[in-house]
Formats: C-alpha cells, sequence, structure tokens
C-alpha cells in the first residue's frame, strides 16, 4: 500500500499557485498536515480525494495515476472536507444508508456498519433526530462516521476536529489512532495537539511548499536547546513580541511568564525547557519566512 505525491502543483485563476512542486511518499500509518490557513491543506486534500485534478505532477496509488483512474483510489477511500454538507431533513441513520448506498455498502452488511459508526462516535442515543438540529460537533462526528464507511484504506480528514469540544477531540484523536494500523490517514489541520497526539509523521507547508517531512522526534531535536522561559512585566511585553519568537504567554502574579524560541538565551534570566511540537512547528515556520524575505530583498 502505497500513496505517491509526485512534483505536484495545482494552478487557480490569475496564475495564482494553491500547491507547487509537492512531493511526498506515504505507506500505513499517520501523517500529519501541519500548516497555518491558506497554506495549500485544502487544495492538496481536494487533489487526494480525486476531487480535483492536479496543474501538474501527478498522484499515484499503488502505481495507478489517480487523475486518470480515479476509480481505484475511490473504491478505498474515506474523505472528511472541510466543509462537510448534510441532508438536514434526514436522520442520522437515513444519511449513513444513503452514503453507504452510494458507496457500494448496502443491506445487512451497511446496517451493522452504521450501528458500529453510531457507537463509535457517540451518537447512538440521537441517530434518529434529523441531522438539521444537530449541533455543529454533532454533525462532525456523523462526517467522521461517513468517511469510515467503507473501511476505507486511505483516510483524509481535513480540519476534523473543527466543532469539537475538548472530550469530542479526545475521543476523536484516539479514534484515529485506533484505525492506523493497516491503512494511511491523512490528517491536515492548523492545530498543533491534534497532530501531536496522533501523528507518526508531520508534513509542514506554508503558501503551497513542503518545508519539512519528518518523524515528530526529528522536528523537535530541531529545536532542542532553543526554548526558553523567563518572567517579564507587562510592559516588556510588546517589546519582546517585536524582538523574539514568541510561543506562549501566561499573565501570573508575579509577572508575564514567557516562553520563546531563539538561538540564544533571550534574557539572562531566561532558563532553557524541552521543547515541545508548537515550539518546532513555529521555529520551522517562522526559518522558512525569514529566508524567503531575505530571498525577496537580494533580487530587488
Amino acid at each position: 500500500m502505497k500513496l505517491v505525491i509526485d512534483n505536484v502543483g495545482k494552478r487557480y485563476k490569475g496564475n495564482v499557485w494553491g500547491l507547487r512542486n509537492f512531493s511526498l511518499e506515504l505507506r500505513p500509518g499517520i501523517l500529519g498536515l501541519l500548516g497555518p490557513n491558506g497554506a495549500g491543506k485544502t487544495t492538496l486534500m481536494n487533489i487526494l480525494a480525486t476531487v480535483t485534478k492536479p496543474t501538474e505532477g501527478r498522484v499515484t496509488w499503488n502505481g495507478k495515476d489517480t487523475a486518470r483512474l480515479p476509480n481505484t483510489l475511490r473504491a478505498v477511500l474515506g474523505y472528511l472536507p472541510q466543509d462537510f454538507g448534510i441532508y438536514p431533513n434526514l436522520n442520522a441513520v437515513e444519511f449513513l444508508q444513503y452514503l453507504a448506498a452510494i458507496k457500494g455498502v448496502s443491506g445487512k452488511a451497511a446496517r451493522r456498519r452504521i450501528d458500529e459508526l453510531l457507537q463509535l462516535v457517540n451518537l447512538t442515543d440521537v441517530c434518529k433526530r434529523p441531522l438539521g438540529g444537530y449541533s455543529g460537533g454533532m454533525k462532525q462526528r456523523v462526517g467522521i462516521a461517513q468517511a469510515l464507511l467503507n473501511d476505507p484504506q486511505l483516510l483524509v480528514v481535513d480540519e476534523p476536529t473543527t466543532g469539537l469540544d475538548p472530550e469530542g477531540r479526545v475521543r476523536f484523536r484516539n479514534l484515529l489512532s485506533d484505525l492506523s494500523g493497516e491503512r494511511i490517514v491523512i490528517l491536515s489541520t492548523h492545530i498543533v495537539s491534534d497532530v501531536e497526539a496522533t501523528a507518526t509523521e508531520i508534513a509542514l507547508i506554508r503558501k503551497g511548499h513542503l518545508l519539512q517531512h519528518a518523524a515528530p522526534e526529528q522536528l523537535l531535536q530541531a529545536v532542542e536547546g532553543k526554548v526558553w522561559m523567563c518572567t517579564i512585566s507587562s510592559h516588556e511585553l510588546t517589546s519582546f513580541r517585536q524582538q523574539y519568537l514568541i510561543s506562549s504567554t501566561a499573565r501570573r502574579s508575579d509577572g508575564v511568564h514567557v516562553r520563546i524560541v531563539a538561538d540564544a538565551q533571550p534574557a539572562d534570566a531566561a532558563q532553557g525547557v524541552p521543547p515541545t511540537l508548537e515550539d518546532a512547528y513555529l521555529y520551522s515556520i517562522s526559518s522558512t519566512q525569514g529566508a524567503a524575505q531575505n530571498s525577496e530583498m537580494r533580487e530587488q
């Protein structure tokens, strides 16, 4: 089982590139596709789900081009898009039965699978209620269930924890981990904690370009010795934000506790602390942003 993204690019009107020169090779496990809003994550998800075709490059599933032979992937694909639509007058069971039929799952197998999934996403008690009366988080859980109807080999989820409460997010993270055995799972998000809790590999994306593809441990090693904590007064905070990359702040009775990502000790009182994945993510994004700005200045 192998998914290959080979030098893929997607161009929109006005010669705007949503993706450019993007390459990845994936095998079973969970890939966390991490990047800020507008980085190109959804564009890539739509290409992988065969919703749209790349302008250049190609995606292959077990050696077959998914643009030319989309049904080879669609038969084993589970997809939860960022903007997931429902039929408000149907209840959860009716909606999932309809989608199961579209995916070729019918009869007793569909009913059994739907019962399992409703229990899995904790919607059994409200499964006969019309979807129009569901909260945003409940609708998202229905979306997760429909993506799993055909027991997919490739599961693609785009911003899946949007609208979920903390308990729902933990449940979904555990679900992803349980599902990751013999399948490829791609989790696209801008929420670092979702990736940190589940991913076996991480791909960092910014402005349509792949910045890094590595195991979480490798990303953390890159920022080892570059994360600091210090306490400053409130009136110093603005100045610190202008000088340093700050990953978090917390106001306490003795001042503002500031977490800083920097190559050198930012202040005499600053103490080195173990890095988190969010520190590594911010460091990578800021480093490439700085390099891009320097390149632009040299070209001017």
